[in-house]
């Protein structure tokens, strides 16, 4: 994937090994984090140190939902559009209206439609699943933790995240929970404002903006009317146009693979309009069936589905996407792997 934590936080199976290319050599994340992990046990402390670091879980914020409820602007303006919109779409009268098929949902504001698309021909397979959603309301589209909490290390599997929120559609987040940094605001409300990185914007309005967290702040952001943000990336397409020099960025500075480059599983996000948004997840890592793309051939595929920006998120073996009670892609782990946020659309319909 394109940040992973270390084997012991999420064990990658013999699955999740990226297939060879003649003439390309692949080396995944955990492989370089182990290393990694491995000079500083050989240091005094350094077990303790690397344990707490990558394993232990960090609780900030024991009850999300609690939480969101005392600080959400819908909390003290009913009028505001928030967190009560959203539930709304959730409620008996419009679950009447509510239609779901194997790849379509409909609740009469949001559409959902999934499909899935396979290119290419024996290593340079690529397999991946989009889905094309349209929303009456900008807040339609939520964020959920893993546990119900947030903070380092905790985890867990996107399809339970989803289950917990009555999701009919999800996608996992920007695995916020591996680093201490970025600017995580939810469902309207703020939960972490250390910028930075390049990060994405929803607005309730409807726009969805990349934007320099280090130059702006969680407070400005929310006055401004953010929705959700997402720290990870990085835009991989803006203006209709695939970024330059996307494949030499690097998301975090701690020691493992800061960069995300090759062919691998990946997550993104992309506008096509306001309240217009395309979902995609790649499969990689499994030769014949899907290999995984690099980022600029990501931002290809964003543009051919429509789309004038698009973000990058957690990719790898964290990549999964869920749709009406069950995961339809196929995760490099041979199965789901934990993830510590998703962003989802509630189901209306009142099914699972």
């Amino acid at each position: 994937m394109d940040t992973t934590p270390p084997p012991q936080t999420r064990p990658e199976s013999a699955g999740d090994t990226p297939a060879t290319t003649p003439g390309r050599r692949r080396r995944t994340r955990n492989i370089l984090i182990a290393s990694g992990l491995v000079v500083a046990l050989s240091a005094g402390g350094g077990a303790v140190w690397a344990a707490d670091r990558f394993l232990v879980e960090h609780v900030e914020i024991a009850d999300v939902s609690e939480y969101e409820a005392q600080n959400s602007p819908a909390s003290s303006d009913s009028t505001t559009s928030g967190s009560a919109d959203a539930g709304d779409a959730t409620g008996t009268e419009s679950a009447s209206d509510a239609t779901v098929t194997d790849t379509t949902y409909s609740d009469g504001s949001t559409s959902i439609t999934v499909s899935t698309v396979t290119e290419g021909t024996g290593s340079d397979t690529v397999t991946y699943y989009v889905a094309d959603v349209t929303l009456s309301d900008a807040t339609a589209v939520r964020s959920a933790f893993a546990k119900d909490q947030f903070g380092e290390n905790i985890t867990e599997l996107t399809s339970a995240i989803a289950a917990d929120n009555d999701a009919i559609f999800a996608i996992n987040g920007d695995y916020y929970g591996f680093r201490d940094t970025g600017i995580e605001i939810r469902n309207g409300v703020v939960f972490r404002d250390e910028p930075a990185r390049q990060g994405l914007v929803f607005y309730t309005d409807g726009r969805v903006e990349v934007y320099d967290e280090t130059t702006t702040s969680a407070a400005e952001l929310l006055a401004d009317g953010a929705w959700n943000t997402l720290s990870f990336g990085p835009a991989i397409v803006e203006g209709g146009a695939a970024v330059d020099g996307i494949e030499d960025v690097e998301v975090d500075t701690n020691f493992g693979n800061h960069s995300i480059q090759g062919d691998q599983p990946r997550t993104a996000v992309g506008v096509i309009d306001e309240n217009h948004l395309v979902f995609v997840v790649v499969d990689g890592r499994q030769s014949g069936y899907s290999a995984g793309v690099t980022l600029t051939e990501l931002a290809d595929i964003m543009i051919d589905l429509g789309a004038t920006t698009a973000y990058n998120l957690d990719g790898g073996g964290s990549s999964t996407m869920y749709f009406n009670g069950q995961v339809i892609n196929q995760p490099s782990n041979g199965g789901e792997r934990g993830t510590s946020d998703i962003l989802y659309i509630a189901d209306a319909s009142g099914s699972e």
